[in-house]
């Protein structure tokens, strides 16, 4: 397991769980970011928003809170 920041471009991650609080958890939750979905990095920059693909939809993820979501 690794944080969805660690995340090659390219690679399929699966959601296993938000290192967050209620907040952090409400606002990935009502984006679609649950424990189970498949995500696909799109692209990654060491500083800047994380671009995923979630289902049918492309998400940008602040590197902060990518750091939260445990992935593997």
């Amino acid at each position: 397991m690794m944080a969805l920041s660690m995340v090659d471009p390219g690679k399929e991650v699966t959601l296993i769980d938000i290192d967050g609080g209620r907040g952090v958890r409400s606002k990935l939750y009502s984006m679609g970011l649950v424990p189970g979905v498949k995500l696909t990095v799109l692209n990654r920059n060491n500083a800047g928003p994380i671009m995923v693909g979630v289902r049918d939809s492309r998400l940008a993820i602040g590197f902060g809170m990518a750091q939260k979501i445990i992935v593997e």
